[in-house]
């Protein structure tokens, strides 16, 4: 699969002439086709970029909101300036809530990709605001944090409403490392992608008195 696959409009926005595995695979499992796709790879696989295929696709195609949910603040802003900057010259706009949780923000409606925590999402739901049924793709980064025992309940909750509360939506789990992925993937009905593809090669080693060793 080359670059050639990617729908039209999202093929314009990326000079490289081949997608790594991951991304051929997630296609394969129907990214564009609204399907639930769980992605387990290495750190620096492209694991980022399918999300952001599927996002680009939903606001091309206008069907729905994004909701980008990460783990911490500082990761909120950074992929806040980050979309910002590389999208919002095509008119996407892309808003963050990350702040107080009794704040209702309505000025998140007029967002098509807002990026949150799980706690600042969960605030979202309880306080019922209208345009959270907008939100058709749910993407989770580090997903593998719902084994953590401080973060973990409140995204599975957040997981279990949103389902409950937009049944058709898509959601895409980002992690590179989850020990059971096969389960998890049956919990949110998705495609399992795993590949073990690295664009650099990693090595252990041990780094002492001003040498570094690596191991066989």
């Amino acid at each position: 699969m080359t670059h050639n696959n990617l729908p039209v409009k999202i093929k314009a926005l990326f000079p490289f002439p081949e997608l790594r595995p991951a991304q051929k695979k997630s296609i394969e499992a129907g990214l564009f086709d609204r399907k639930n796709i769980l992605v387990c790879t290495p750190t620096g696989s492209g694991k980022t970029q399918v999300a952001e295929f599927a996002m680009l696709n939903y606001f091309f195609e206008n069907l729905g909101k994004t909701m980008y949910v990460v783990p911490l603040k500082a990761l909120a802003s950074e992929k806040f300036n980050d979309f910002k900057n590389k999208y919002e010259k095509i008119g996407l706009k892309v808003g963050m809530s990350i702040g107080d949780l009794d704040n209702e923000e309505p000025y998140l409606s007029n967002y098509d990709v807002i990026i949150t925590t799980s706690e600042k999402l969960d605030s979202m739901i309880r306080h019922k605001l209208v345009w959270i049924h907008d939100v058709k793709l749910l993407i989770i980064d580090e997903i593998h944090l719902l084994n953590d025992s401080t973060r973990g309940p409140t995204l599975e909750m957040v997981i279990t409403m949103l389902r409950k509360l937009i049944p058709k939506m898509q959601i895409i789990g980002l992690s590179a490392t989850i020990g059971n992925p096969s389960d998890l993937a049956d919990w949110l009905n998705a495609k399992l992608v795993l590949d073990n593809f690295r664009p650099c090669p990693l090595k252990e080693g041990i780094y002492f008195d001003g040498k570094l060793e690596f191991y066989d």
